[in-house]
């Protein structure tokens, strides 16, 4: 039971031909299969309201899927989903520090780069271009070809000039 739910909520997720109301009332019924105040389910209706851009709507959910519990996988991409969220609903400073504790939480998340990329974008909403610039570059100059070291100590640069 569990796995062919796991594959309808991603068949759901990969369906271009639904449209948002549609994901968000069958993701609805999807999370109503499972027990009352399941992470998982919490997560993916939060996740379907975010993608439909009704972030007021997700943010609860979110929160509420993070206070159940969601697994390893899960629980990085609900912090970042739901910092995102944050962000766009005009609260950087708080999307900030979910973002900066989910780094610090662990540091070889293998979603670390996607939670910078969110950190970056919140700093620019935050007003802070020059961090945002160095965070980015930080998180991008170990995946360079060459240049990995100038473009570190650029980033670093970039920091110390604006503290």
């Amino acid at each position: 039971m569990t796995d062919d739910w796991h594959s309808r909520v991603a068949a759901l997720w990969d369906d271009e031909t639904v449209s948002d109301d549609e994901r968000i009332a069958l993701m609805d019924r999807l999370a109503a299969e499972r027990p009352a105040g399941e992470a998982r389910a919490l997560f993916e209706r939060a996740g379907a309201r975010d993608a439909a851009g009704r972030e007021a709507e997700a943010e609860p959910l979110y929160r509420a899927a993070l206070e159940a519990g969601l697994d390893d996988d899960h629980r990085p991409q609900a912090v970042i989903q739901l910092a995102s969220t944050l962000r766009n609903l005009d609260r950087p400073d708080e999307a900030m520090r979910m973002l900066r504790a989910e780094l610090d939480r662990d540091p070889v998340s293998p979603l670390r780069d996607e939670a910078a990329a969110f950190l970056a974008l919140c700093l620019v909403s935050a007003g802070d271009a020059r961090e945002a610039a160095s965070v980015a570059l930080t998180t991008l100059a170990p995946h360079l070809t060459r240049y990995r070291r100038s473009v570190a100590s650029y980033a670093a640069e970039l920091r110390a000039d604006g503290a």
